[in-house]
């Protein structure tokens, strides 16, 4: 059996992740591929555990920034070895909404936790498990965290939404450095186009690729 592809979706808050790989999704299902989504943090017992955690629980409004990166990892390797290699082995599409890079960006960047330390612990955690290409959904930093508000509504932002600006700003930069580092997996696609503008450009970037 041939093994399937692994696809990751990142950007910063309100670019749009979720109605794109929804759009993607079916037109893979369309082609007769078999399909599946996943989350992070998420995507296991032991991972919505960690969501549950890491986003919403009031008593861990303290949690130290160390702390926050190593219960990523802890779920992304839960996820990567029970979920997304099984997956593939299978011959299914796996498309990651968020994986390895957002706690690069997010944690090695816009917490100043460092590039290298995180990439190690990174590393231990998804084995040899990478994205065959990773959907790079860019906008302004100030967009797309208004976008992300007004998407949110009354709802209560999580610990990770509820940052200042710059902090978003720090991974915008973080991401684009990435795409830098690494064009033949990256993919920087304009987020700031209409919601077929930019399902165009991802369609065009699959048919060159696969």
């Amino acid at each position: 059996m041939q093994r399937g592809k692994f696809i990751s979706f990142e950007g910063s808050e309100g670019c749009g992740k979720s109605t794109q790989i929804k759009l993607l999704v079916s037109a893979l299902e369309g082609q007769g591929h078999s399909v599946l989504v996943t989350r992070e943090p998420g995507g296991t017992v032991v991972g919505e555990k960690i969501r549950e955690l890491l986003q919403f629980t009031p008593e861990a409004e303290n949690m130290t920034d160390e702390s926050e990166l190593l219960l990523f990892a802890a779920s992304r390797a839960q996820l990567v070895r029970e979920v997304i290699e099984p997956a593939l082995d299978n011959g299914q599409w796996v498309i990651a909404d968020r994986f390895l890079d957002s706690t690069t960006v997010y944690q090695g960047v816009g917490r100043g936790l460092g590039i290298e330390t995180v990439g190690a612990i990174n590393s231990f955690a998804v084995g040899e498990t990478l994205p065959d290409l990773t959907i790079l959904l860019d906008m302004d930093a100030a967009d797309g965290h208004a976008r992300a508000v007004a998407s949110r509504g009354e709802d209560q932002p999580d610990r990770i939404e509820d940052q200042p600006l710059e902090f978003f700003q720090s991974v915008r930069q973080g991401y684009l450095d990435l795409a830098q580092k690494e064009p033949e997996r990256i993919v920087i696609v304009d987020a700031r186009k209409t919601i077929e503008e930019v399902e165009q450009s991802i369609r065009g970037i699959f048919e060159e690729r696969f």
